[in-house]
């Protein structure tokens, strides 16, 4: 990322922007690394406890490992009950393809679930997408996200999922509902799970695992020490593991031996668009300029990036996943453009602020990997 001038305040004043009235102790000196600060703090500083190195981060995993040793033991039990029918799973009148995680944080698994439905669409199948609509106001039943829908009707995944692939997308606490209202009301033929790997209750016919390319496992421990949902060798029962950012090896990553090939995928961006949804652009009309920079997203480290791959000259806003600021009081402070994900932009319906963009990406593949999976979902149609 480009060096940012003496011009402007601290890293508290930053902090400030968000959550408290201006910092009148202002040095004439910023890290180029300056962020301004949001209760998303906290939620990221645990993730560099579990993904970095530090002696302290080290430390404290240790401390909790006793912890992850027990969640490990409910995890692995848990999963045994569901393999061996001592607790039921239900499988849904279509196929059901689960894209999911192993790890906590953002992986890059929203848009390959829009890549694959795009695909599918594209060969004239009704496909339907469920979700838990994490970051609803209520869980009031299976929601089918409508033009008119909200974020605090549905959750800011659904939203963009839905207006990304233009098919049904609904969401509920409990997936099978949500895949059932799919099959009675929008009778597709087959259904994606956005997340959900640990959701075991929905029967599945196909998973996809991603991990990022970059951070990897973090220290490959399990909840709280570390940020696995589930165990490294969960891996060797998907389907499929794709991989974001990388070549398709899964060397370097935290698991080595594993015995499964993986897929490479790549976040691209598509240009950008105006958060009113008018204006389009490239990308590098930005180039050398100065921005701010929102990534409410799992891993908002890929999207600043991305943007300083560009040529950007980003500040950082730290917004927790799923979470949102005040786009005037940036503004207020210096009126630069703003760049944020897509994900970010749905959070801000028919906002009048001016230069506010939003950056959609495009998961692209190679194309005997894109070919093997869609190989294996036409089997999936044909069996029905």
């Amino acid at each position: 990322m480009a060096g940012l001038s003496s011009r402007g305040p601290t890293r508290s004043c930053w902090r400030a922007v968000v959550n408290t009235p201006a910092c009148t102790a202002c040095s004439s000196r910023m890290s180029r690394h300056t962020q301004i600060r949001h209760p998303a703090g906290i939620e990221r500083r645990i993730e560099r406890l579990w993904y970095g190195d530090s002696v302290i981060g080290k430390a404290v995993s240790l401390a909790m490992l006793p912890f992850s040793l027990m969640f490990h033991i409910v995890v692995a039990l848990r999963r045994l009950a569901y393999h061996r029918g001592w607790f039921a799973s239900t499988r849904i009148a279509v196929p059901v393809v689960v894209v999911g995680n192993i790890v906590v944080g953002g992986t890059g698994k929203t848009p390959l679930v829009a890549a694959f439905v795009q695909r599918l669409t594209g060969q004239g199948i009704r496909v339907g997408i469920v979700s838990r609509g994490y970051g609803r106001a209520t869980d009031r039943g299976p929601v089918i996200v409508a033009p008119d829908s909200t974020v605090a009707d549905v959750g800011d995944e659904p939203l963009l999922l839905a207006r990304r692939t233009g098919v049904p997308v609904c969401v509920c606490r409990d997936r099978i509902a949500a895949a059932n209202m799919l099959v009675r009301e929008a009778d597709v033929e087959i259904i994606f799970s956005d997340d959900g790997l640990q959701h075991y209750r929905l029967r599945r016919d196909l998973e996809i695992a991603v991990i990022d390319g970059v951070r990897g496992i973090g220290n490959g421990f399990m909840l709280p020490a570390g940020p696995m949902r589930e165990p490294a060798g969960r891996l060797d029962a998907v389907d499929f593991v794709f991989v974001n950012g990388r070549p398709g090896t899964i060397d370097g990553l935290g698991l080595d031996g594993r015995a499964f090939d993986a897929h490479a995928f790549e976040l691209e961006p598509d240009g950008v668009i105006a958060l009113d949804g008018i204006s389009t652009g490239r990308l590098e009309r930005f180039a050398g300029q100065r921005v701010w920079a929102l990534a409410g997203i799992g891993n908002p480290q890929r999207f600043f990036t991305m943007l300083a791959s560009a040529g950007i000259d980003a500040l950082p806003v730290d917004v927790p996943d799923h979470g949102r600021v005040s786009l005037s009081q940036l503004r207020d402070r210096h009126a630069w453009p703003i760049l944020m994900t897509e994900k970010d932009a749905v959070k801000y319906p028919g906002k009048p602020v001016a230069d506010a963009w939003y950056v959609p990406v495009d998961a692209r593949m190679a194309p005997d990997s894109e070919a093997i999976v869609m190989r294996r979902m036409q089997q999936l149609l044909r069996q029905v």
